[in-house]
C-alpha cells in the first residue's frame, strides 16, 4: 500500500458552472482553470498519482497543451486511475476535504461520491467528501474561490 497527498485551489469566476467531484454545483460562480477546473477532482488525481510515484496532473495535463483546455476533469481522473493500472496500482480509498464558504458542500456529497467512486472503479463507501468552510479567514474566507485537499491510498500488485 502506498499513499498520496493532493492539494489544488482555483479562484471564482464569472460565466462558468461550477463542477466539483464531477458533479454541476448551483452557484452564481464557477471556478477559473484551464480545463473545467474541478478542484476535487484535481486534487484527487495530485494524491493518486503522487502515491504511485507518477508526478502531478500538471506533468500528464498540461494547462500549456490545448487539448485539456475546458477538459472534464473527471475524464482526467479516469486517465490517471490508467496510469497507475499500467503501472501495477489501483486506489484502494480516498478522502477529500473542500474549503470554502459558499457553496454548501454536505448536499452534494452522496452525487459526488457516487460519481468519484465511479472514476475511480471503487464502492462509494470507498469514498469521503467533506465540507468545511474557512470562518471567513484569508482570500477563501473572502469568498475568492475553492481549495480542495485529499488523500489516496492505493495498493501496488
Amino acid at each position: 500500500m502506498r499513499a498520496g497527498i493532493g492539494y489544488d485551489s482555483h479562484r471564482f469566476a464569472d460565466g462558468r458552472r461550477l463542477v466539483l467531484g464531477g458533479v454541476p454545483i448551483p452557484h452564481e460562480h464557477g471556478l477559473a482553470g484551464h480545463s473545467d477546473a474541478d478542484a476535487v477532482a484535481h486534487a484527487i488525481t495530485d494524491a493518486l498519482l503522487g502515491a504511485a510515484g507518477l508526478g502531478d496532473i500538471g506533468a500528464h495535463f498540461p494547462p500549456t497543451d490545448e487539448r485539456w483546455r475546458d477538459a472534464d476533469s473527471i475524464r482526467l481522473l479516469e486517465q490517471a486511475v490508467g496510469l497507475l493500472s499500467e503501472r501495477g496500482f489501483s486506489p484502494v480509498n480516498v478522502d477529500v476535504t473542500v474549503v470554502c464558504e459558499a457553496p454548501k458542500i454536505g448536499p452534494h456529497v452522496p452525487a459526488m461520491r457516487a460519481r468519484l467512486a465511479r472514476a475511480l472503479g471503487v464502492e462509494p463507501d470507498a469514498v469521503s467528501v467533506k465540507g468545511k468552510s474557512n470562518e471567513g479567514m484569508g482570500w477563501i474566507g473572502r469568498g475568492e474561490g475553492i481549495a480542495a485537499m485529499a488523500v489516496a491510498l492505493v495498493d501496488e500488485g
